[in-house]
C-alpha cells in the first residue's frame, strides 16, 4: 500500500471506530470524526514517514485524517452508524473468515460491509481478528483494514 493510500484509508476505519462507540447527533458526530480522524491520521503519518520527514508525514496525516473524518462524521446519520455498528458486531463476532456482513440504509443510499480476513490469539491470550472494511457514500466506496481485538466484556475493540 502507498503512502497516499494508507492515509486515505483513515477515513474508512474512522466509520468503525464511531460505529463501534456511541453515537452522537448533529455537530457532535462532526466533533467526533474530526478528533479520531486527526488521531488515526497522526498515526498513520508516523507510520510512514522517514527521519526528518516523518514529523512532516505526521502533521500532514493528522490534517488529512480530520478533514476526512469531519466529512464522514457529517455525512453518516445516526441510522447509518447503527447498521454499520451491527455489520461489524456481527462479522467479528460469528462470521468466519472471508464472510461479509452487510449494511445499507435505503433512506440515504449508504451501505458497506465488514470482511473478517484473520483470527489469531495474542500472547497475553486475547481473540484478535483481522477486516477489511468497505463503504460507499455518496456512490465512491473507500477500502480500509484494520484489527479489532476481544475485550474482557465480550466487546471488540478497534485496535488498528
Amino acid at each position: 500500500m502507498n503512502r497516499l493510500s494508507k492515509i486515505a484509508t483513515i477515513g474508512v476505519v474512522l466509520v468503525s471506530l464511531t460505529a463501534l462507540g456511541a453515537c452522537q447527533r448533529g455537530s457532535e458526530k462532526q466533533t467526533l470524526g474530526t478528533v479520531l480522524g486527526g488521531a488515526a491520521g497522526g498515526w498513520a503519518g508516523s507510520q510512514i514517514g522517514g527521519g526528518s520527514g516523518k514529523i512532516a508525514a505526521a502533521a500532514a496525516g493528522t490534517l488529512l485524517g480530520a478533514l476526512i473524518g469531519s466529512e464522514i462524521g457529517k455525512t453518516m446519520d445516526e441510522v447509518d452508524r447503527q447498521k454499520a455498528a451491527r455489520a461489524t458486531q456481527t462479522a467479528l463476532e460469528t462470521n468466519r473468515t472471508g464472510a461479509s456482513s452487510t449494511w445499507s440504509n435505503p433512506d440515504t443510499g449508504h451501505s458497506g460491509s465488514v470482511t473478517p480476513t484473520e483470527t489469531y490469539r495474542t500472547d497475553d491470550g486475547r481473540y484478535c481478528r483481522e477486516f477489511q472494511q468497505t463503504v460507499t457514500i455518496g456512490g465512491e466506496t473507500q477500502n480500509a483494514y484494520g484489527t479489532a481485538c476481544r475485550q474482557p466484556d465480550g466487546s471488540w475493540e478497534i485496535v488498528s
